[in-house]
């Protein structure tokens, strides 16, 4: 019982992390639905969309409160598919945007549509981003899309667009087409911020070293990079001549670097780089541990 307990809700700090990325998130979330997608009459997908159409037909009940009820069966399924853990972040993370769609009211309106647009796809994207940081989310769409990735890797920004887009398509006949031509916009905006807070510079690259000076830059990348490597035996094609390949995983804002040390020791390496689209791993991981 007590590792259940611990691992539930891990250190004092992390609860902290976790509950302050879950708070800031919801209340951008808030403030893009009440101060730009409603003012400005455009369509929300997921969860949030069907929910802005119910309040059109029933506005006597309150939006958070609809927004509140429709996430009850998705939370069935993070329970059973995710997490406990990420469970109860969720549950957090939806009534603290409930709250905040409910009581944060203030306009936010440009000129221009295409800029509103922009805007709330700007502000969308940071502040489920931001949710999905933490070990939880703010319901809706985001469980899917964390289900999704956890079970065929597919990313989060492309879930949430298509199954918003989806959303979308179904309750347009509620809003005029350049209502919903706009609001595509926002998502495809969104979708593109929520990859880039998530993963950002915490994106990890996969490196190929060919060196005769092998053993040196392997001794660089664990003193130095203070990253692990593996040594791989192979053989050249063409020359016959057995061959170390070195490999490594590394984030981002370590690359200058890296690529440095193995030139300066030899100018003639042979260095691939290529994207990770996951990494998992407790020490370079770059997914949240929901």
């Amino acid at each position: 019982m007590k590792n259940k307990v611990q691992t539930l809700f891990q250190s004092p700090q992390q609860v902290l992390r976790d509950t302050l990325l879950l708070s800031i998130g919801s209340i951008l979330c808030a403030i893009a639905i009440n101060g730009i997608l409603i003012p400005q009459n455009f369509v929300s997908g997921g969860i949030t969309g069907i929910s802005l159409v119910l309040y059109k037909v029933l506005p006597q009940i309150n939006l958070g409160l609809i927004y509140l009820i429709l996430n009850i069966p998705l939370f069935i399924l993070a329970w059973m598919a995710v997490g406990r853990r990420f469970f109860f972040y969720s549950i957090f993370g939806t009534l603290f945007l409930s709250l905040s769609i409910a009581y944060i009211h203030f306009s936010i309106s440009l000129d221009d549509k295409m800029l509103n647009a922009l805007l709330a796809g700007l502000i969308l994207g940071a502040g489920a981003g931001l949710c999905l940081r933490s070990s939880g989310s703010q319901g809706g769409t985001d469980i899917l899309s964390v289900m999704l990735l956890r079970r065929f890797s597919v990313s989060l920004g492309n879930t949430i667009l298509t199954v918003n887009a989806i959303v979308i398509l179904m309750t347009s006949v509620y809003y005029s087409i350049e209502a919903v031509l706009y609001t595509l916009i926002v998502l495809y905006v969104s979708s593109k911020v929520v990859n880039l807070v998530v993963t950002g510079l915490s994106q990890r690259k996969a490196v190929f070293i060919i060196s005769s000076q092998w053993e040196k830059i392997s001794g660089e990348i664990l003193k130095d990079i203070r990253r692990g490597v593996t040594v791989i035996k192979g053989q050249g094609g063409y020359t016959g001549n057995e061959e170390h390949i070195l490999y490594t995983v590394v984030p981002m804002t370590e690359i200058g670097r890296l690529k440095r040390r193995v030139l300066d020791i030899d100018s003639g390496a042979f260095v691939v780089i290529s994207d990770t689209m996951e990494v998992i791993n407790f020490r370079i991981g770059n997914q949240p541990h929901w």
